[in-house]
């Protein structure tokens, strides 16, 4: 007989600066599989300020990449109990986002980045979150399959939604590109995709331009 019990967990993130509470904006980044949020928050340090603060949330399953030993990353969920998860992700991903935004007076503007399989994750939790979502950028990833349209749909109805991809991308397929197009149009929404020159990484130069709101 399998059951299940309730109990408070400590999990971990990343972040920037220490809050003053007065900056204008927020950038959360969910990594990918494998990956730890202190190694992963360093691609966004270079576009930290004192008006924009960035989060980093690291997922709470954790392996070693290779074989018993060695280095260890975090993962956001496999098949097994995937149900519970995800909820174990949206509480956690909650509880953080209060703790943040308590700070702030004047409520920040939110941007959203998952990078590979964070991306299904960063949407699956925005789509549900209360607080609006000025951007949400999918890199080298894509919308979760099992969203809530009717929900997400009008979640992300004046939501900016981009795509990147690298144009040798392994993982990256006509059917894959086919089925996040069928998720736009069930969401309503054209998206921006951009390309830029390399496999399933992030590039450096695309993602500044992207953070400083110049594309």
């Amino acid at each position: 007989m399998k059951k299940s019990i309730h109990f408070s967990y400590e999990a971990h993130y990343s972040i920037s600066h220490e809050s003053s509470g007065n900056e204008s904006e927020i950038w959360i980044v969910f990594h990918g599989y494998g990956q730890l949020s202190e190694f992963f928050i360093r691609k966004f340090l270079p576009f930290d300020s004192g008006d924009r603060l960035i989060i980093a949330p690291e997922g709470t399953n954790y392996g070693y990449l290779k074989e018993f030993q060695g280095r260890v990353g975090a993962n956001w969920m496999t098949k097994h109990e995937r149900e519970t998860a995800i909820s174990n992700n949206h509480r956690y991903l909650d509880r953080l986002m209060e703790e943040i935004l308590s700070k702030f007076s004047n409520p920040p503007k939110i941007h959203v980045l998952g990078f590979s399989q964070g991306a299904a994750t960063a949407t699956r939790w925005a789509s549900r979150f209360p607080k609006q979502i000025d951007t949400m950028v999918l890199w080298a990833g894509g919308f979760a399959h099992d969203l809530h349209m009717p929900e997400s749909r009008e979640k992300f109805a004046e939501t900016r939604i981009i795509l990147v991809s690298g144009d040798r991308d392994p993982f990256l397929s006509a059917e894959v590109i086919q089925k996040q197009n069928d998720i736009l149009q069930s969401l309503g929404k054209q998206g921006e995709k951009l390309w830029f020159s390399g496999e399933h990484e992030i590039n450096s130069e695309l993602l500044g331009k992207i953070i400083n709101l110049r594309i």
